[in-house]
């Protein structure tokens, strides 16, 4: 049987309400890997042929984390960001995502961004599921198409973030 969004979002919202903190969004990111497993469930909302980037799937009206499919159709270089005040977790469906983390240098200040140098590099393939704390700077690159489930603790379309910039 397949695992559906609504079960999906619903477990989410129990590990979430059980432990907001870091235990809860592990538990968060293994529902992912999960989710990451279930044919169904990524044909039906991570289609190849989707022509948009990102979609929300779901947002909890209550705790606010959301849903997001993210499919690229072709490469894609992301510049080093957070998620403001929230937690992200990057689940990798198709394709492979080169991930990058950075670590703050010299933080933002007024009209000047933050200044972040490289700490390490990793991929995500497919399967993968990763955990961003808040504040956790970072970078995707894609060389190809590329389809991925994405779970912010609250939806990033509504919140100000950091401006970076590479030192």
């Amino acid at each position: 049987m397949s695992y559906t969004l609504e079960e999906f979002a619903a477990d989410c919202r129990d590990a979430l309400k059980a432990d907001s903190g870091p235990a809860g969004i592990e538990a968060v990111r293994k529902h992912v890997e999960k989710a990451l497993r279930d044919p169904d469930l990524v044909e039906t909302y991570l289609p190849e042929d989707c022509d948009q980037e990102r979609r929300v799937l779901y947002e909890d009206p209550e705790l606010k984390f959301c849903i997001c499919a993210h499919v690229y159709q072709g490469p894609k270089e992301g510049f080093p960001h957070d998620h403001g005040p929230t937690w992200a977790i990057y689940g990798q469906a198709a394709g492979e995502t080169e991930m990058t983390d950075w670590e703050i240098v010299q933080p933002a200040d007024g009209d000047n961004p933050a200044l972040v140098k490289q700490t390490r590099s990793y991929s995500l393939k497919p399967g993968d599921a990763h955990a961003y704390p808040a504040g956790a700077v970072h970078a995707p690159l894609r060389n190809g198409p590329t389809r991925l489930i994405r779970i912010e603790g609250q939806n990033t379309d509504n919140l100000t973030r950091t401006p970076i910039k590479a030192a």
